[in-house]
């Protein structure tokens, strides 16, 4: 059972690390808000879309999911709207100085983190195949106890890396008082988010 645990901390781990459209939006939530607090919204969405995703991925029921040739479809069209759309928002969003008043009309409210969060999370095809196709196949290998410790291990990854990211976010969002370093995330942000709408379009083309 901890070879099992131990498996899937280093899996989950090596799929979370590379820089993604869900990364991204934790970690310039994590810069924008006035506290760490505010950006528990955001943690809190994109920690339990994984779990489950990674829930669906052990125990099977995603792949009925992604055999369907409509649902597929579906899926992919919504994630490269919602793709686009943030990426646009975020081009045009405009980091002011922390010290500013007008800091808080640049945030996100809770309820769209949390539904940005989400649309991310749940609606990210590259993160769905990942999540079934890597650690849904791996966990086929365990079974009883030691399924379920796999599973846990790839959890607590997804929890531990979103808090630590948002963490992250906020010390540089303390760190860049100016603003300027923002700005430059913003727009790398929505380059990579424009890029995963691209990368998805393709794979509907397909």
């Amino acid at each position: 059972m901890v070879a099992a645990f131990i498996h899937g901390l280093i899996l989950a781990f090596g799929l979370i690390l590379p820089l993604g459209v869900q990364n991204v939006f934790v970690f310039n939530q994590g810069a924008l808000q006035k506290r760490f607090v505010h950006a528990l919204p955001v943690v809190l969405t994109a920690s339990l879309c994984d779990t489950l995703l990674i829930a669906l991925a052990v125990f099977g029921v995603s792949l009925v999911i992604l055999g369907s040739f409509w649902i597929k479809t579906i899926l992919l069209s919504v994630g490269i709207v919602f793709l686009l759309y943030m990426g646009w928002s975020t081009w045009k969003s405009t980091p002011v100085n922390n010290n500013s008043e007008n800091r808080a009309k640049e945030t996100f409210t809770p309820l769209k983190q949390i539904a940005f969060s989400a649309s991310v999370s749940l609606l990210n095809p590259h993160a769905i195949m990942d999540t079934v196709g890597v650690i849904g196949t791996s966990s086929l290998q365990y079974n009883g106890a030691e399924k379920i410790a796999f599973a846990l291990a790839c959890i607590l990854v997804s929890w531990v890396w979103f808090t630590g990211l948002a963490v992250a976010g906020r010390i540089t969002g303390e760190l860049d008082k100016s603003g300027r370093l923002m700005m430059v995330l913003n727009k790398i942000s929505a380059l990579v988010m424009w890029g995963a709408a691209i990368y998805i379009g393709i794979t509907l083309a397909k």
